[in-house]
């Protein structure tokens, strides 16, 4: 792939093909669509927002592009009662009370005091502050991709806080000003899609939607993350998943999953897939009850040994 040094140190990106190519070489099979859409971001400076369901792809897409670009990824997990504290930064309190203490003891020792205006700026110093994952990306000087992963996962106070950060790309501190990004950080945010995000939000993103791959892409990724299987097994492996998540079921198999039953059945010696290896296996797939014994039942009315990669697979 061809890359161009910007004055950051980090790569560009030459065209949606290359980055396609190069995505591949990181073990990241990606589509026209995906490559042409990280290419605008990098070039543009806009952030991607990456909806989709749980399990299809849409992190390790992060991961992938930091590797591509020999970035170092840095990740603001979200979930529920996330602040800015742990999203952005906070002072580190304990650290603050110990030089209080000393300072108070030098004064009793008859060592002279300090104005507490003078002691207020060194308590709020450099030397307190605790990087959290948004301030770090914003004054790293080396190459970063900022993953804000499950960012529907937060609360709309907390989701305003990104606005800020995604538009100019700085953070204000109260006791520090304001500190602007000495580069502008490529930034991933992903979205599990359990709630609507807002729309000053979606703004400010370039929009890619991750479904589940089809069966053609779907066999490539099992062919490349799967050591040691034939291309049989790989084709009845993401055709029963393919009618699985044709199902009625409260949660459908991720592409994770899909990976994680292949890699077993390799393990197990096993060559073909049928109607009682996919039974013995659904709970690598399925992880509700409700849903296991839905296909139970659905595979308990074919006959023993049919396959479980033809037409007649569950519905």
């Amino acid at each position: 792939m061809t890359a161009v040094a910007t004055p950051s140190g980090a790569a560009r990106l030459g065209s949606p093909a290359e980055v396609v190519e190069g995505l591949a070489a990181v073990g990241y099979l990606a589509d026209e669509h995906i490559g042409t859409v990280v290419y605008l971001a990098e070039r543009l400076g806009k952030p991607i927002l990456v909806e989709g369901p749980a399990g299809t792809g849409k992190t390790e897409l992060a991961k992938s592009v930091a590797a591509l670009l020999s970035a170092r990824l840095v990740r603001l997990q979200c979930y529920e009662g996330l602040d800015e504290a742990k999203a952005l930064y906070e002072w580190n309190y304990r650290k603050q009370l110990l030089r209080i203490q000393v300072e108070r003891a030098e004064e009793s020792g008859g060592e002279g005091a300090r104005g507490w205006r003078e002691l207020e700026q060194d308590i709020f110093s450099e030397e307190f502050l605790l990087e959290r994952p948004l301030l770090e990306a914003i004054r790293a000087t080396d190459p970063v991709v900022l993953l804000i992963d499950e960012v529907d996962r937060i609360e709309l106070e907390t989701e305003a806080l990104l606005l800020e950060v995604l538009s100019d790309y700085q953070v204000s501190i109260p006791e520090l000003g304001t500190v602007r990004a000495r580069q502008i950080p490529m930034v991933v945010l992903t979205s599990n899609d359990t709630r609507e995000l807002s729309e000053a939000l979606k703004r400010r993103c370039l929009y890619l939607y991750l479904g589940y791959p089809s069966v053609e892409r779907e066999r490539a990724i099992v062919l490349a993350k799967v050591p040691g299987i034939e291309h049989r097994l790989a084709d009845e492996v993401v055709r029963v998943v393919r009618s699985l998540r044709e199902m009625e079921l409260e949660k459908h198999p991720s592409v994770s999953e899909t990976l994680d039953w292949a890699r077993s059945l390799v393990l197990l010696g096993i060559e073909r897939v049928d109607t009682s290896v996919t039974e013995s296996t659904l709970h690598l797939l399925l992880k509700y009850r409700a849903d296991i014994e839905k296909v139970s039942a659905e595979l308990a009315t074919r006959a023993p040994g049919t396959s479980g990669a033809g037409t007649s697979s569950p519905r």
